[in-house]
């Protein structure tokens, strides 16, 4: 009883919250206070358990690549929504699939979990199975340091009993693997070394992440990237080759499809198909603010809005490095979701040669930033919806599309402004 009666207050806020324009956690926070066990009832009875999905960058990406190449297998598969990685938000996801018994009919979870909370919902929902991206420098004002993090996932491993599946790339996660004590049968994912020589950022000698090839090859090579251009790449599954087109362009997207493939290949065993996998990949759309692109305008006249979210150093580094040539017209927004962003000034802008109009609680910042490197930005407005008016009122770009560059907090508020209410990536 007390579960439905969750299940019910929940979806009402659901709906209340949904009218209000987007998603939100209040749901889940609702249903849990109504029944605390509501996480773990609803997984306990899942055939194929529960996975999780954790690291600094690139775990929404990584989850959805998963979660489509486990159903391109026939697998039914329940996931959270991007950046509902809190217990809350998790709850919050139930609630659109769980019945009033609150036991969800699917074959398998498939989560990505924050770093922080990993180790409190591991607890709850007991994942047979994790899946470890990375780790890098990344929201200091909440973590510190890197290496509090690195223990934050240790103790998500720690509960993989089956599969425990990390960037062979990552000494953090490599040394993690080594000394995991749950018994789960390890594996790894790798970029080959000529891609990491060919990454301006990637290859940097003082990169703390890159792990010692040694070290590395004591883990089993599951999946390797031997070939990434725009928007494909190649993999090597099983010592074969195999294609597969990413949802945005970028060295980062083919290393979130190593890790995904990679997770499959161990949960799937003998039912895994290659052939399933690079389906699963092409039927995937860029997760929201992770290389989507929108469209602003009525109708025929609506023009292509590409977004590109940054979290930190490595997040906006990698997505610099991935534009080919300069954006015709860049819009750049940056809020207090950055609360220092001096770290702006270890980026490499090279990819960028102006700004048209520049905004957000931290835009000063950013323009004394930009100034240093002697990139011009044609306009300062700390008004979101003043700059963001200016910027589309700019004339079509000669190749159709407008590019911005903004934090987390700035891209839902873009998203949402652009008509786009909806905040849930589709899985």
């Amino acid at each position: 009883m007390r579960t439905a009666l969750a299940v019910l207050a929940g979806r009402l806020v659901r709906v209340l919250a949904r009218a209000r324009g987007g998603g939100s956690a209040m749901p889940g926070r609702v249903a849990l206070l109504i029944a605390p066990r509501f996480l773990g009832r609803a997984v306990e009875r899942l055939p194929l358990g529960v996975v999780f999905v954790s690291g600094s960058n690139g775990k929404s990406t990584t989850t959805h690549m998963l979660v489509r190449v486990l159903r391109a297998h026939g697998v039914r598969v329940f996931t959270n929504p991007s950046g509902a990685n809190l217990p809350q938000g998790v709850a919050s996801a139930l609630l659109a699939e769980a019945p009033l018994s609150g036991r969800l009919d699917a074959d398998i979870a498939v989560l990505e979990v924050d770093e922080a909370y990993g180790p409190r919902l591991a607890s709850v929902l007991q994942p047979h199975s994790v899946l470890l991206v990375n780790v890098q420098v990344d929201q200091l004002n909440r973590f510190h340091e890197p290496d509090r993090v690195v223990r934050m996932l240790a103790a998500i491993a720690e509960k993989a009993t089956r599969h425990l599946v990390v960037n062979g790339d990552d000494h953090n996660l490599v040394r993690l693997a080594a000394g995991a004590r749950g018994g789960a049968a390890l594996a790894a994912f790798r970029l080959d070394p000529s891609l990491l020589a060919d990454s301006p950022w990637l290859a940097r000698g003082d990169n703390p992440a890159l792990a010692d090839r040694g070290a590395a090859s004591t883990l089993p090579d599951t999946i390797r990237v031997t070939e990434s251009s725009g928007a494909t790449a190649t993999l090597v599954v099983d010592e074969a080759p195999l294609s597969v087109v990413l949802p945005a362009r970028g060295l980062h997207y083919a290393a979130d499809a190593a890790a995904a493939v990679a997770m499959a290949h161990e949960l799937l065993g003998d039912r895994f198909r290659p052939a399933e996998a690079a389906t699963g990949l092409a039927s995937m759309q860029a997760v929201y603010g992770r290389g989507e692109v929108l469209r602003a305008g009525p109708g025929a006249d609506a023009e292509q809005i590409e977004l590109l979210m940054m979290k930190n150093p490595p997040s906006l580094q990698v997505n610099l490095d991935a534009i080919a040539e300069p954006p015709e017209q860049l819009f750049v927004a940056v809020d207090e979701g950055t609360p220092d962003p001096s770290w702006i000034y270890g980026t490499d802008f090279a990819a960028i040669d102006h700004v048209d109009v520049l905004t957000g609680t931290k835009c000063w910042q950013l323009a004394t930033r930009f100034a240093y490197g002697d990139i011009p930005v044609a306009s300062v407005e700390p008004d979101l919806t003043r700059a963001l008016a200016a910027f589309l009122a700019l004339p079509t770009p000669a190749h159709g599309r407008k590019t911005i560059l903004v934090n987390y907090e700035q891209m839902m508020l873009i998203r949402r402004q652009l008509g786009h209410l909806e905040l849930e990536g589709a899985a």
